[in-house]
């Protein structure tokens, strides 16, 4: 869907003597879309906040969410214009634009939004301790459509592992179906990643319990070697309830894209407010605490992948050059 304006006029009162403020300028607002991903998991999360705060921030804008099967169907659909924004996580983002098993794509960065450690959890009264301890094993991976597949399959193919060969894969239609296929033993562990992600969360606070399984450092070595563009990553302790001791692992920066063809001086104002509310997305949404126009700088795998509004804006408050 792509941006509208839509144009409020003053009603003209009592026969055109109205005072001055009814004869106000019309005032436009701008609507803009945002793909996210299926319910349940935490792109609706973290979209639902950032349109919310975004919204705030800047009245005259209106950004409108919207669930898509995740970031495999949101790159498509900004490249048709179908979408103005779109989250999409990194390892499909870095896909698409360096060509990857199809042609590099144009759409643009808009910001950086969090990293996504990648993780394994299982039941607290779990035997399983190590990735090779899940071989041949139920594992969910995430909804199809999303990136946590495309991440965990990076992941494994480094340790010598075929997701699809190794082990029993499940791909979901909804992303919040995963952590009760791991309570009632259906499967024996769900795929994740990052802060806050609602199906750790939901494992943790469960009954049960949660414990998570993380690559080892002689096991994210060797996957780094392989796959250079993954990073290392940390979920803090006591990001999870029990979790009292950091998690190590890999995994990659998410992203807000944008159609390439959206606006220059759209693009500037959409950073100028993203960036000029960093404080109050932080406090709406813990996860969001990393988007920051540092960070996106630092995330993007080259500067010219962020749209040129952006950059405008990143460079006038000189955090880029």
């Amino acid at each position: 869907m792509r941006f509208t304006t839509i144009v409020f006029l003053a009603l003209t009162l009592l026969g055109g003597n109205a005072s001055a403020q009814q004869k106000e300028a019309a005032i436009a607002k701008t609507t803009i879309s945002l793909g996210t991903a299926t319910p349940g998991g935490g792109f609706p999360l973290y979209g639902d906040a950032f349109a919310k705060v975004m919204n705030d921030a800047d009245t005259s804008l209106v950004i409108t969410t919207r669930n898509t099967k995740g970031s495999n169907e949101n790159i498509p659909l900004l490249e048709k214009g179908e979408l103005d924004l779109g989250l999409v996580a990194g390892e499909p983002a870095y896909q698409a634009f360096m060509g990857l098993d199809r042609p590099p794509t144009r759409v643009k960065i808009l910001t950086a939004i969090y990293s996504s450690p990648g993780l394994f959890v299982v039941r607290a009264d779990s035997p399983d301790r190590t990735i090779r301890d899940l071989v041949g094993q139920t594992v969910v991976f995430g909804a199809k459509g999303s990136g946590l597949p495309i991440m965990s399959r990076y992941m494994l193919d480094g340790l010598g592992l075929k997701q699809d060969e190794d082990f029993k894969a499940v791909y979901l239609d909804r992303a919040g179906d995963g952590p009760a296929m791991v309570l009632d033993g259906r499967a024996a562990a769900l795929w994740g990643a990052g802060v806050g992600w609602p199906g750790f969360e939901a494992l943790a606070k469960s009954p049960t319990g949660a414990r998570f399984i993380a690559p080892s450092a002689d096991e994210i070595a060797q996957v780094l070697a392989k796959h250079s563009f993954l990073k290392r990553l940390t979920v803090p302790a006591g990001s999870y309830p029990n979790q009292s001791e950091p998690i190590n692992s890999i995994g990659s920066w998410s992203f807000v894209l944008v159609r390439e063809d959206l606006p220059e001086d759209v693009a500037y104002r959409l950073a100028k407010t993203l960036h000029g509310a960093e404080v109050t997305l932080c406090k709406t949404l813990a996860q969001a605490c990393e988007t920051t126009a540092v960070n996106t700088v630092a995330a993007a795998p080259r500067l010219d992948l962020i749209h040129p509004g952006v950059m405008k804006y990143l460079r006038e408050i000189g955090v880029a050059k």
